[in-house]
């Protein structure tokens, strides 16, 4: 059998007191939970916890941070997994809710421990005490574009292909999940191409930034790495949630510099996946795979 398939987050705004989190009071089970429901059919897990906090909470929430997923058993035998993200809560007045929650409150992290009626909810509740995100920045590798010896043409003006248009289209909706308010891309076409679907979900220019080019002849890999790294971090010091579209002989360096590791090939990222980076100031606090659902 199958497990359920669910998704939720802890949803967080500063406080008096610092920082508050969400709880939902469920009649249905008279319990205490953080906020959380089952994947609609072919729904991403980022896209349904988005949707089940809203929902349940009547707040929008915006994804920082991937936080640990918990797997328990039902009463009628079944095996559920919950998947779960720290989502900064949004300058907006609530919305309707619907019927699963009738009570909501916003507590300290200590009370909301306090309240909770599940060990599982308070282990996902200490994880995200444990790991400040104030920052998420979307790495992403552009989308398929053909073989380069197939291209008769400068490489950077290699365009992408059907199924890398197809790639670039189901990921505006992912990517749109974290509002950002810029869109990087390094210099290629295929780089630019991969974000204009979401530049024209979110109505937002695409800006070049050679920074996350690949090296050019005489240069070295690793030169371009420390380039592409030092300027992540200086976009999450800056502030403001930021998507960045490189490519894949800049990105597993420059995940392994801001991670403190030598495995470079453990961030090797297909074409038209990428990452959520989270950062405290410009220290990576997280990251996590990113990629849409075809």
């Amino acid at each position: 059998m199958k497990p359920v398939r669910a998704a939720g987050g802890v949803l967080w705004r500063p406080g008096d007191d610092g920082v508050h989190v969400c709880l939902v009071h469920r009649p249905r089970y008279d319990d205490w939970s953080l906020p959380k429901g089952k994947l609609d059919a072919g729904e991403h897990p980022l896209a349904a916890a988005v949707r089940e906090v809203r929902e349940e909470t009547g707040h929008a929430g915006v994804p920082r941070l991937r936080l640990p997923s918990t797997a328990y058993r039902l009463p009628d035998g079944a095996d559920k997994l919950v998947d779960y993200w720290a989502m900064r809560a949004c300058d907006e007045p609530p919305g309707p809710r619907d019927d699963e929650a009738d009570e909501v409150v916003w507590l300290s992290v200590g009370a909301a421990v306090d309240r909770l009626s599940y060990d599982h909810d308070r282990r996902v509740l200490d994880a995200f005490a444990a790991t400040p995100a104030t920052v998420s920045i979307a790495l992403v590798r552009h989308a398929r574009a053909g073989k380069r010896d197939t291209w008769a043409g400068p490489d950077d003006a290699r365009p992408l292909d059907a199924t890398g248009s197809a790639q670039a289209d189901a990921l505006a909706p992912l990517l749109a999940l974290l509002r950002p308010g810029r869109l990087l891309a390094a210099t290629p076409r295929r780089c630019v191409q991969t974000l204009m679907p979401l530049a024209a979900a979110v109505d937002l220019p695409i800006e070049a930034d050679s920074a996350f080019a690949e090296p050019a002849p005489g240069q070295r890999r690793a030169e371009r790495a420390a380039v592409a790294a030092r300027r992540l971090a200086e976009l999450a010091a800056a502030g403001g949630q930021v998507v960045v579209c490189s490519q894949g002989k800049v990105i597993p360096g420059a995940l392994a510099d801001l991670a403190g590791s030598a495995d470079r090939d453990s961030f090797t990222t297909p074409k038209g996946t990428g990452w959520l980076l989270s950062f405290d100031g410009d220290r990576l606090t997280g990251l996590d795979r990113l990629a849409a659902e075809l």
